[in-house]
């Protein structure tokens, strides 16, 4: 289930409400972003409308499920056991002081939220990284940044010289760039813009 309509991946398949998935699946796993609407997403009704001995993982943000609830679920026997490795107060390092009502319950397993750590994981991200810095110095291309504007240019531009702007995200930016272009003589073979909320990103060729 996802709140947004998604194709079918592999041999799996959407139903219209959280509700029906709930209702119909043995495991339960979350993966959601923290927003207003995934706050709470999973409390003691939806916990109540869990197949009697099913699992629930939440390996997304702490606060998607209410702790408490979860507890009380997994003490009646409704839930037959669950595994997180978030919390609604993530703890910032091995620290002797963590606490979560889910200790001591002998149907839960608890992790940290490391999967990222790895040695597997950090060599790909090592290489991902590398990749990333280097197509965007070859061509300017910013595919996969989380807080900078997409474009995705093509590394062959031939004999044209590749231009990249970077500008507070205002109205009449484009037009003056490209006005200061063909007062020096310039023709733009190809113009590649993106923006966010402050930012805006511009490749020309």
């Amino acid at each position: 289930y996802d709140h947004v309509p998604k194709l079918p991946m592999g041999n799996n398949k959407s139903v219209p409400t959280l509700d029906e998935l709930l209702v119909s699946c043995d495991f339960i796993t979350c993966h959601v972003p923290e927003t207003p609407e995934t706050t709470h997403m999973i409390g003691k009704q939806q916990l109540a409308l869990m197949k009697k001995g099913s699992y629930l993982l939440n390996l997304s943000r702490g606060t998607v499920v209410v702790i408490e609830e979860l507890v009380a679920a997994l003490k009646s026997g409704q839930l037959a056991g669950a595994a997180v490795d978030v919390y609604p107060e993530e703890p910032e390092g091995n620290c002797k002081n963590f606490v979560t009502p889910l200790q001591k319950l002998t149907n839960v397993i608890l992790t940290p939220h490391v999967g990222g750590s790895t040695f597997e994981a950090l060599k790909n991200i090592g290489s991902e990284v590398a990749f990333a810095l280097r197509k965007f110095v070859v061509s300017g291309g910013t595919t996969g940044s989380v807080n900078f504007p997409i474009v995705e240019p093509p590394q062959e531009i031939g004999s044209a010289h590749r231009l990249i702007n970077i500008h507070k995200n205002v109205p009449g930016v484009l037009r003056d760039v490209n006005r200061i272009i063909s007062d020096l003589g310039g023709n733009i073979r190809r113009q590649m813009l993106s923006t966010d909320e402050s930012i805006g990103y511009l490749v020309i060729d």
